[in-house]
């Protein structure tokens, strides 16, 4: 499997923070779980100092020109990333959680931020 972490630091950007949980709950969430190849995509911020980005697990690197279809992320951002790192994946390891799926989690879908 393949691992990669995109962010962008919004301080250029007239995207907020705010305004890119909107993009989640309006299209991005539901866009993103339609894409084959892609396990999981997890999406973090720091409203404070106005960073953005994303966690993916990928099938394989092959996979990942997957998102260009449905991404609209540079669009809403202005620019592309500010930092991409893409990573052969070691281990996983899945603890003991209060919640049963991780769909569906987040401050963007739960409308409380932190």
């Amino acid at each position: 499997m393949y691992l990669q972490i995109v962010m962008w630091d919004l301080k250029k950007s007239e995207a907020t923070v705010e305004s890119l949980r909107e993009y989640l709950r309006d299209y991005a969430v539901d866009a993103y779980s339609t894409l084959d190849g892609m396990r999981l995509k997890a999406w973090f911020s720091n409203a404070e100092r106005q960073l953005w980005g994303a966690v993916y697990l990928w099938d394989d690197a092959d996979r990942v020109p997957g998102l260009y279809s449905v991404s609209r992320a540079i669009e809403r951002i202005g620019y592309p990333p500010t930092s991409v790192g893409g990573f052969t994946l070691e281990a996983t390891a899945e603890g003991k959680s209060v919640h049963e799926a991780l769909s569906g989690l987040g401050v963007a879908l739960e409308g409380q931020a932190k």
